[in-house]
């Protein structure tokens, strides 16, 4: 297994030897099991999590338990939502679970706030996680309102797809539609079409884009 030095010089190589110094002395290095739960809506942030394997998927979620997927966090990002919510002392607006087996380098967020004026690399980064956030949310509204069910269910896949490296995906029908804010039923409907068209094949908790 490796150690968080090395995780940090592969996942984060802009960070300066200083910074590196300051992580290995004040974070931890954390396992996160698919399925685990890393932050829910409601929940207090006291980490900032520094992804360095695996995939974490985040999500919003109504009061009436219905969700609509945001954006997955990959090896060398962190999460805005927990950055702003340590910062201002606010409490989680999103649920972020592990996409698969995961490991985490979580920064306490007294340090991360400190080291916003300690290291210029560190404010580049936080001030990079916001803007790439920021345009994957973007992405996230203009398919809600602007692009056909058909080409966000293509979207969705082509994601994951590219997320795992496979081109073949272990989901149901339901999981995609928990994840669009849509009924099974219409899902499975689209997807029958897109399968006439060749764009994908299905199969039995399985999706195979062409």
């Amino acid at each position: 297994m490796k150690t968080i030095v090395e995780h940090l010089i592969e996942g984060f190589p802009n960070f300066s030897d200083q910074l590196r110094a300051e992580i290995i002395l004040r974070a931890k290095l954390i396992s996160i099991n698919e399925g685990e739960e890393l932050m829910s809506i409601g929940g207090n942030f006291r980490t900032i999590p520094l992804i360095v394997k695996g995939s974490i998927k985040v999500v919003r979620e109504d009061d009436e338990g219905n969700e609509i997927f945001l954006y997955y966090l990959r090896p060398g990002e962190t999460c805005a939502m927990s950055v702003n919510c340590t910062m201002s002392g606010r409490l989680s607006e999103v649920n972020a679970t592990a996409e698969e087996d995961s490991i985490i380098i979580a920064v306490p967020s007294t340090e991360a706030g400190d080291w916003l004026s300690k290291f210029d690399e560190w404010r580049a980064f936080i001030l990079n996680t916001y803007q790439n956030r920021f345009t994957e949310l973007l992405h996230t509204i203009d398919g809600i309102a602007f692009k056909q069910l058909d080409i966000r269910i293509l979207n969705y896949l082509s994601d994951k797809s590219a997320l795992s490296g496979v081109k073949i995906l272990h989901l149901s029908h339901q999981d995609i539609a928990t994840d669009l804010n849509s009924s099974r039923e219409v899902i499975s409907r689209v997807l029958k079409i897109l399968e006439k068209q060749g764009k994908l094949s299905l199969g039995r908790n399985k999706i195979e884009l062409m």
